[in-house]
């Protein structure tokens, strides 16, 4: 059976469920059928292998998925985010299953109502006294009693469950104008905080980048896109393509026009392509701060978008009233999904060592702005990317190009970003690039990222360009200057190119096991006797330390605490992390070892 394979489609219209190549969609539902699944569900093997899949149809879910079962919230999910125990009294469910026998033509005589009721209480009676996996209610489950609900009225009830926990998608708005329209300023009125960079400087935004906001109650997703632009060249090309990528993959569009201005060629060519999406827009003329600016920017009806909505992003008025019309006309579900346990990948490095490349040949798509000028991403931008049987929250970051005391204006802005990036993520791969020596400020990173206790990936990137006399000397340098993370998991890869990249998610499950992993404590202490008796600690003071026991206290990172009668020396303390790897590995992520001394009586 274990080699047998089980697919299933799960379109709502059409469900399918595909054994061995053969559809038994409908096979399944044959009363012959319901009436022997109890016996082989209760077998051990049969169960097993069952179980093993549903978690596997769950873990790689790539948006929330709704499963059911009589033990999936006990057994297969017990960490789910929401659970319920859906019931009805027997006569009710007797009468939806006579109706369905009927409608399904599987036999010839469904036998009188009676008769399907007992056969349900018989299989509810084995199902909930079986040894393996029985039928019970989670105690963290909510009841639902549908005894007198239709199934419209059933699944409303769910529905307001799932609204309550904020499990739906959230709506998407992407804020589409020409370059320093005020884009941004816009944005950060909306969310309240300084999120999205702002500059003067036409162009600042050259990513989309997307923020979570909230009002009235509401919440949605809003997307700060770069500047957009008619006759693009260079650089500009790409933010012209992601911002319309961005208007593709939203539910709504705020059209910012400049009201000072008023509507330009540009701005006309731009209603062409908000026409040609499809999508609901909603112009807004930004930088409108009293009455003599509304009545100049009246014009911007001819437009043929509707009214224009008045605003002065930098000083806030008109942005409350915006948004009251704004969470009026969003869809109640879009295409945004909450972050629902997805693994988080921060992607550090240097300006141009191939961050977004990287991030571009995992996701198949030009989704990060790659250009050879440095610099060309500034704001964290976050890609769900599935690799190997796990999909990952990518996040690519700025370069960081100097200490934070030495940036300024944007730089230090996306810094901020940056440094708040590898403290949300779980694993960071850091970019190197090993065409070049290694730099004072690979160092800097290199040691932000040590400190946060993250796992960690490097990614030795423009492998392509690396001769046999520069392996040799990139190998000495890192000797040299990464001593202090010499546990970290390394991937020689081409970015550009893609060569490589399959090797990256096996450097990230290995680095995140080892992030998580946690040692019995009967295991370590026989391991920490081993190595006391053939390295005891060194005297200190005249007086040689006694290790008295050791306990993990915690994972990510891995923590341990030695209890001892003195303090350690640092020596001792690096040299018992050397042998807590060699025993148990910890590939790719920090260990921490702390000493408590022992009061003495």
């Amino acid at each position: 059976m274990s080699d047998t394979s089980i697919v299933f489609r799960t379109n709502p219209n059409a469900p399918e469920v595909i054994c061995g190549g053969v559809d038994i969609t409908n096979a399944i539902r044959d009363p012959r059928i319901t009436e022997r699944v109890s016996e082989f569900s209760a077998m051990g093997e049969v169960r097993k292998i069952l179980l093993e899949l549903q978690r596997k149809i769950i873990e790689t879910a790539k948006v929330g998925i709704v499963v059911e079962g009589r033990d999936i919230g006990t057994v297969v999910a017990p960490d789910a985010e929401l659970k319920i125990y859906l019931h009805a009294d027997i006569s009710a469910r007797a009468l939806r299953r006579e109706r369905e026998l009927i409608e399904s033509n599987m036999v010839k005589k469904v036998g009188s109502t009676d008769d399907v009721a007992a056969a349900l209480e018989s299989r509810d009676l084995v199902d909930s006294t079986r040894k393996i996996s029985p039928l019970m209610q989670s105690s963290e489950a909510i009841e639902i009693d549908s005894t007198n609900l239709n199934l419209d009225e059933t699944v409303q009830q769910v529905w307001k469950l799932l609204q309550n926990r904020n499990l739906l998608g959230l709506p998407v708005i992407a804020v589409i104008g020409r370059p320093n329209v005020g884009k941004s300023t816009l944005i950060n009125r909306f969310i309240g905080s300084r999120e999205a960079i702002i500059e003067d400087n036409p162009g600042v935004t050259r990513d989309r980048v997307s923020y979570e906001a909230e009002w009235n109650g509401r919440r949605f997703v809003i997307t700060d896109t770069g500047g957009w632009e008619a006759t693009p060249e260079g650089i500009a090309v790409k933010i012209t393509a992601a911002a319309e990528d961005a208007i593709a993959q939203s539910d709504m569009v705020i059209f910012v026009v400049d009201g000072q201005v008023g509507a330009v060629d540009e701005d006309d060519a731009l209603v062409t392509v908000l026409r040609k999406s499809k999508k609901k827009i909603m112009l807004v003329a930004n930088k409108i701060d009293n009455e003599k600016d509304e009545a100049y920017a009246y014009g911007l009806w001819n437009l043929g978008l509707g009214e224009p909505h008045f605003v002065s992003a930098l000083h806030g008025r008109g942005s409350g009233d915006l948004l009251d019309i704004l969470v009026s006309q969003l869809p109640e579900v879009g295409q945004s999904q909450i972050d629902d346990g997805y693994r988080r990948v921060a992607i550090v490095g240097r300006p141009n060592v191939g961050k977004s490349s990287l991030l571009n040949a995992l996701a198949g798509s030009q989704r990060a702005l790659v250009d050879d000028a440095e610099g060309t991403t500034r704001d964290p931008i976050d890609e769900l990317i599935e690799l190997g049987d796990r999909t990952w929250r990518f996040i690519d970051t700025a370069g960081l190009r100097r200490r934070a005391h030495q940036a300024s204006g944007t730089d230090y802005y996306a810094m901020l970003r940056t440094e708040r990036a590898i403290d949300n993520a779980e694993i960071v791969v850091m970019m190197i690039d090993a065409s070049v020596q290694i730099t004072e400020q690979d160092l800097r990173i290199i040691t932000m990222v040590e400190q946060s206790g993250k796992a960690l990936v490097i990614g030795m990137n423009k492998w392509d360009l690396v001769d046999e006399d520069r392996r040799v000397v990139l190998d000495k340098e890192i000797d040299r200057n990464f001593d202090q993370v010499e546990w970290a998991e390394r991937v020689n890869l081409a970015a550009k190119t893609g060569w490589h990249k399959d090797r990256l998610p096996i450097a990230l499950e290995r680095a995140l096991e080892s992030w998580e992993k946690r040692i019995p404590t009967a295991k370590l202490n026989a391991f920490l006797g081993t190595m006391v008796g053939s390295t005891p600690p060194p005297v200190r003071g005249g007086k040689q330390p006694k290790i008295l026991f050791a306990t993990q206290a915690g994972i990510q990172p891995p923590k341990f605490v030695i209890f001892a009668t003195d303090f350690l020396e640092a020596s001792y303390r690096r040299f018992i992390e050397r042998k807590l790897r060699e025993e148990f590995g910890f590939p790719g992520t920090p260990v921490q070892v702390a000493v408590r001394v022992r009061d003495r009586e």
